[in-house]
């Protein structure tokens, strides 16, 4: 499922300015692709005394799986790897999609950083400021929740950025 993300309108610099200040957070469907190839064993993120945003997120997932008796993902790095980079692209370059200006797709980032799981999805989200309200936004909106807890999916890798006209970008990828 698709929807067309929430972006300022092309005006002047000051009006695009004070409306990304008060931009309303936009989060866009997550999509889900199912593709044919063997799984990889998934690695666990190194634990920490202080957690960051993207271990938050995890943990959020993970507390939600576990009400509807799914697994725990496990952190992947070449997931979080490519979601990171789609969150810190979206915030450098001023875009909010799950296909960047040049038309790579979540599947062909996520490739490219060597994942060969046999399920993929991608959720993203512009404009929260925290793990928990990212958390709450996407367990609202159907797509977002159908990925988060589909229990196909055994890993996940979290992107956040800050920059842009919404100020955060979040991604989740998913794979299984």
């Amino acid at each position: 499922m698709k929807t067309t993300p929430i972006t300022p309108a092309p005006t002047t610099r000051a009006r695009r300015a004070r409306r990304a200040r008060r931009a309303r957070p936009a989060v866009l469907a997550g999509l889900t692709v199912l593709l044919a190839a063997a799984p990889l064993a998934t690695a666990a993120a190194p634990a920490s005394a202080a957690l960051t945003y993207q271990q938050q997120v995890v943990q959020l997932v993970n507390a939600q799986r576990a009400k509807v008796g799914c697994r725990a993902l496990v952190t992947d790095a070449r997931l979080a790897r490519a979601a990171q980079a789609h969150s810190a692209d979206m915030a450098k370059r001023r875009y909010f999609s799950h296909t960047s200006p040049d038309g790579r797709t979540f599947v062909q980032r996520i490739r490219a950083q060597g994942y060969p799981g046999t399920r993929l999805a991608e959720n993203i989200a512009a404009g929260y400021r925290t793990p928990s309200t990212v958390m709450a936004a996407w367990m609202k909106s159907p797509g977002h929740r159908a990925n988060i807890l589909n229990c196909r999916y055994t890993a996940i890798g979290v992107g956040y950025a800050t920059g842009g006209p919404y100020g955060t970008y979040w991604t989740q990828d998913f794979g299984g």
